[in-house]
């Protein structure tokens, strides 16, 4: 088993875990929902380690809490994977043909409007 199969495996336990001692009984379409949220609060947890309240002062940057905020946003983009029905190898083949078509736009070889590269003389 791989890093990332291990991973969506561990994410699978605590899910059926928490779902099961606090019987919880959500549609797909309110887990992707739930997820989502809760993935925005560990983005904005992140962003509050890394002062970008320009109006406050800042405080000092802790690598070990910023490292554990990206870590609580892995487990929440991993539960949403997750009950989208996704695998950790469906999530890798997407991600290396969007990877691809990312380079192909920065390139202007993509068949998508909007990316062409634009004469710089």
């Amino acid at each position: 088993m791989d890093k990332l199969d291990e991973i969506f495996a561990m994410q699978k336990s605590l899910n059926d875990y928490i779902i099961e001692n606090r019987n919880l009984r959500f549609s797909k379409e309110e887990w992707i929902q739930k997820g989502s949220l809760a993935l925005i609060d560990e983005i904005t947890e992140l962003l509050n380690e890394v002062n970008y309240k320009w109006w406050k002062n800042p405080k000092p940057i802790s690598d070990h809490a910023v490292k554990e905020e990206i870590v609580d946003m892995l487990h929440f983009f991993v539960s949403i994977c997750l009950y989208a029905g996704m695998s950790a190898d469906e999530l890798y083949k997407i991600y290396i043909d969007k990877n691809k078509e990312n380079f192909d736009r920065q390139n202007g070889k993509s068949q998508k409007e909007g990316y062409a590269l634009k004469d710089n003389k």
